[in-house]
């Protein structure tokens, strides 16, 4: 019988209260469990604390100096101030000082109302800065195309290196420089599109300022919404619903499906679809992919999923090793993009020159997916005309008027819009592979799965995995979120190569954002794990109050295979829904 380890704990007094927290709670950490909140800008629950901005100083009886309340653990007898005059004077100077190096265009800047910086000038009350400003002339890089860097208004908090760095281990950013001259900058202090860049948009997701956000291109959107020779269409991904909320007041995870469909009419578009739809026509190519890999030997094991483009990008450049293991399907979105320009326009009877395809995506790396190689073209027009981002899709709403709270549900257009409970649980981490085994219980046995919910695949512990039995055979699985976690995976299948042993696993999901598509790069501002979790809650919500919870069982994909494509992994279907990989190298040449 084994026994919980018991943490030991400190007391201290914060503010004259007294508080008892496990040992290593840091004084900003056990300040918040008492109801204090210490400001800060550098500090982010998703990152090491490095204590870089100094705003959270506090006060500890017997030490000559403030400490910085990000970083400093509480321990036994500490006596904490942390607010007083002199407290508040020093975080007022350091934001003047801030401020005076911040250029001063709130208006024009995409974070305005929406600005950690700016929240803190106004929670102090400050009106002017006593400094010189010193606003350095730095060019701005837009040169992905997905996310836009400028490092003018950059803080120097080091959220966006640290992030790049050590959560997702690409290293495209890093800071340059000494002193004032300080600056951040694409590796090598090249263009961040030459630099390992995959696009992910967790950079533009922790930065606290405008200094990283995303390229917008509802400009473009609006143009094709007033072009009256355009059929705009529009589909939006799993994880949009359950976060456009919260740019009008709601609480993170409401399910908010039938109100963003009735918003996207009113802006004009002309047909509405859903990305889950998608979702389960990539199931139904994946997971036959799989079973043929798996009892035929068609391909390598293990497979990999290939619906994030970020983690796609990060795969061709650091483990082009795997080629050969990756789906070929397309992602969700590209695959109902290619059925909108073909099938969608077949029963319309509508010229696919015409139909303008919107996607309304969480993630920023699917600005550059809709162009990453031919496959994603019917010849010289893209199927996905343009990406936008969740947070862009808010901003054409408020822009156009529309009161998102008194709007009524509304339904997709069925004929690209009906979906399952599996096509929806692809916006959460383990949500594709639980999707995946669904569908390849059934092609496997012809039988449904005795319990369709696979538990050990949720929740954010970064690499989770699980031993599945399906008609006597033993199938490991493993789902890993961002990308720091995946190479412990790629190393235990390559080291169960080298020994010329059965693979480590036999199926594989990754997603390049914590808590996969609900913490995109590309979802509202200020996510944190409590944020992720009530959104992929809302998830799964929308999965088991769906009237079919298999992709196979959805009637309009029966539908589609019947009339249009024959069956997963035909000559049609490879076509227009799968694709190829190549090798790419880490600093574009």
């Amino acid at each position: 019988m084994t026994t919980a380890r018991t943490i030991p704990t400190v007391k201290a007094e914060i503010n004259g209260l007294e508080c008892e927290v496990p040992e290593g709670t840091t004084i900003l950490q056990a300040a918040e469990r008492i109801g204090i909140r210490i400001p800060r800008l550098c500090y982010h629950p998703d990152l090491p604390a490095w204590a870089a901005c100094g705003i959270c100083v506090v006060k500890v009886e017997g030490s000559p100096k403030m400490l910085r309340a990000c970083a400093t653990p509480v321990e036994d007898g500490m006596r904490i101030t942390t607010h007083d005059p002199e407290i508040v004077r020093v975080r007022k100077s350091v934001l003047q000082l801030l401020l005076s190096t911040h250029p001063n265009d709130c208006l024009r800047c995409p974070r305005n109302g929406n600005c950690e910086l700016q929240r803190l000038a106004a929670d102090f009350g400050i009106r002017e800065v006593p400094f010189a400003s010193r606003v350095a002339s730095l060019p701005t890089d837009d040169s992905t195309r997905a996310v836009v860097l400028n490092p003018e208004k950059c803080v120097k908090c080091g959220r966006c290196a640290i992030v790049c760095q050590r959560m997702q281990n690409v290293w495209a950013l890093e800071f340059v420089g000494r002193g004032d001259s300080t600056r951040l900058a694409p590796t090598g202090d090249i263009q961040l599109a030459e630099s390992p860049c995959i696009r992910c948009g967790q950079c533009s997701a922790h930065c606290p300022v405008g200094a990283i956000y995303e390229h917008d291109e509802t400009d473009r959107v609006w143009r094709a919404l007033q072009n009256p020779d355009l059929h705009c269409v529009v589909q939006i991904a799993p994880a949009v619903r359950v976060a456009i909320g919260e740019a009008f007041g709601y609480e993170p995870g409401t399910v908010l499906t039938g109100k963003t469909y009735a918003a996207l009419r009113r802006l004009g578009f002309q047909a509405v679809f859903d990305t889950n739809f998608g979702a389960d026509l990539t199931i139904m190519e994946e997971a036959t992919e799989f079973v043929h890999r798996f009892l035929h030997g068609a391909g390598p094991l293990p497979l990999i999923t290939s619906c994030c483009p970020a983690w796609t990008d990060y795969m061709e450049k650091y483990a082009p090793d795997f080629i050969e293991n990756f789906s070929t399907a397309k992602s969700p979105h590209a695959m109902l993009a290619a059925m909108a320009k073909t099938y969608y326009a077949q029963v319309k009877g509508l010229d696919p020159a015409k139909i303008y395809m919107v996607s309304v995506m969480p993630c920023t790396a699917k600005k550059f997916e809709i162009i990453r190689s031919r496959e994603m073209f019917d010849g010289e027009r893209p199927y996905v005309n343009v990406s936008i981002t969740t947070r862009e899709l808010a901003r054409m709403i408020k822009e156009c008027g529309i009161d998102f709270m008194e709007l009524p549900d509304e339904e997709a257009d069925s004929i690209l819009g009906y979906y399952t409970g599996a096509g929806t649980i692809f916006g959460a981490t383990g949500g594709v592979m639980e999707a995946a085994l669904r569908t390849a219980h059934y092609l496997i046995t012809k039988r449904e799965a005795p319990d369709i919910n696979f538990l050990p695949l949720r929740g954010l512990d970064g690499v989770k995995e699980a031993t599945i039995e399906i008609a006597g055979r033993t199938l490991r699985v493993a789902a890993a979120h961002w990308m720091n976690n995946i190479e412990t995976v790629l190393d235990r299948v390559r080291e169960t190569r080298r020994r010329g042993e059965e693979p480590a696993y036999h199926f594989i999901e990754v997603m390049a954002c914590r808590g996969g598509c609900v913490g995109g790069g590309g979802q509202p501002y200020g996510a944190d794990d409590e944020v992720r979790r009530r959104r992929a809650s809302g998830i799964y919500q929308d999965d088991a109050m769906s009237q079919k919870r298999c992709s196979h069982q959805n009637p309009y994909i029966q539908k589609l295979y019947a009339e249009f494509l024959g069956a997963p992994l035909s000559a049609r279907a490879h076509e227009l829904l799968h694709t190829h990989y190549r090798r790419r190298p880490v600093y574009a040449r």
